[in-house]
């Protein structure tokens, strides 16, 4: 069985490592905020290209409390793409503002920025950008018309890391960017964990005191913050695996183009622009029969994944919050598939998949 993730066999390739960080963080007796997490941040910001990073317990937080620091009011109206995970939307709900949805693009998957002035109100005050499957946004049309209408822009690159347009790395285009290191992103921690980074220091500041229950010196609280602090653990394992970053991307790339060069052309494959570079976080192909092909690829032995099979929009927990159709959303989520493309896969593992997919 060829496996569609296996964190174990992923980790394997760094358990040494591993292992010499958990010791060296047991042995140092500093489990909050402690020397790894600073190391982090340092080194994931030089990595980024941002002036500061800071370490957070999720990708969730990250976004919620980059649209907290900057004090809008209750219910002002956020823009955010209608097929992206949830997270997006939640972190929006959480900081008590109002979700607005705008259509993708149907070959990039990428918010349409031809679409989203149409949705902008007087009560519009941020665009949430989301780089889905480790292709950025066209942030050069989107920063356009944040500048027209004096909005902040804060990008989701819960899925992009080491993504880069024209050079240009995920999360260095917004005034903050919210990064997940759930355990199979690119940059995967051993649990939960995430970052923002932004070249502001005053939002820079402003996260650090919201993370730590709004206190800066201990036992005063300045404002009403949260917990959530970028655990000593997971800042060592990451650290050990941002070291190694370049070479996973290179080799998701080296197993994309596999699939991008021998899939036949029944299938939609992801959009491929020379001033793009993508880190396939998730190779996604699309199909009219997506259901009956999943299928077939788990008889022929082969897991596959959709990412995402409800849309936001018909998502319970959303009914009373989005009541618009989205049909663009509904086609991809109805035809989406996730292949193979992880560390322990091989360049044989995914010709075997291009096989079997190319006999359905």
């Amino acid at each position: 069985m060829i496996d569609y993730e296996n964190l174990q066999r992923s980790n394997a390739l760094f358990y040494d490592a591993l292992h010499e960080a958990f010791v060296n963080v047991v042995k140092g007796g500093t489990f909050i905020l402690g020397s790894e997490v600073a190391s982090f941040e340092c080194n994931f910001a030089k990595y980024v290209g941002a002036n500061f990073c800071v370490g957070l317990a999720s990708g969730l937080d990250a976004l919620s409390m980059s649209l907290r620091c900057f004090q809008f009011d209750k219910y002002d109206e956020v823009i955010v793409p209608a097929n992206t995970y949830i997270a997006s939307i939640l972190s929006i709900l959480h900081a008590n503002l109002k979700p607005v949805l705008v259509e993708p693009d149907l070959c990039t998957y990428n918010i349409d920025p031809a679409l989203i002035e149409q949705r902008i109100t007087k009560r519009t005050r941020a665009i949430l950008v989301v780089h889905l499957y480790g292709k950025l946004c066209d942030m050069d049309a989107i920063l356009r018309i944040a500048e027209k209408y004096n909005l902040k822009v804060i990008e989701d690159c819960a899925q992009s890391h080491g993504s880069a347009l024209r050079g240009r790395k995920a999360g260095t285009f917004g005034h903050c960017a919210g990064f997940s290191f759930y355990p199979t992103k690119v940059l995967g921690a051993l649990g939960d964990a995430g970052a923002i980074t932004t070249d502001l220091d005053e939002v820079a500041s402003s996260i650090r005191v919201l993370r730590n229950y709004g206190s800066k010196v201990k036992y005063f609280n300045e404002v009403v913050g949260v917990n959530s602090r970028l655990d000593e653990l997971q800042a060592a394992f990451l650290n050990v695996k941002l070291m190694q970053i370049e070479n996973l991307i290179a080799h998701k790339r080296k197993l994309a183009a596999i699939y991008l060069s021998c899939l036949k052309n029944d299938f939609v494959l992801p959009k491929v622009d020379e001033n793009y570079f993508d880190n396939y976080h998730i190779f996604s192909i699309r199909h009219e029969k997506r259901d009956q092909l999943k299928e077939y690829m788990f008889c022929n032995a082969i897991k596959t994944e959709i990412h995402y099979p409800c849309p936001p929009h018909k998502q319970k927990a959303l009914q009373c919050i989005v009541d618009d159709d989205f049909p663009v959303s509904d086609i991809i989520h109805d035809t989406i598939l996730s292949l193979p493309i992880s560390y322990f896969h091989t360049e044989n593992d995914v010709f075997r998949v291009v096989e079997v997919m190319n006999k359905f």
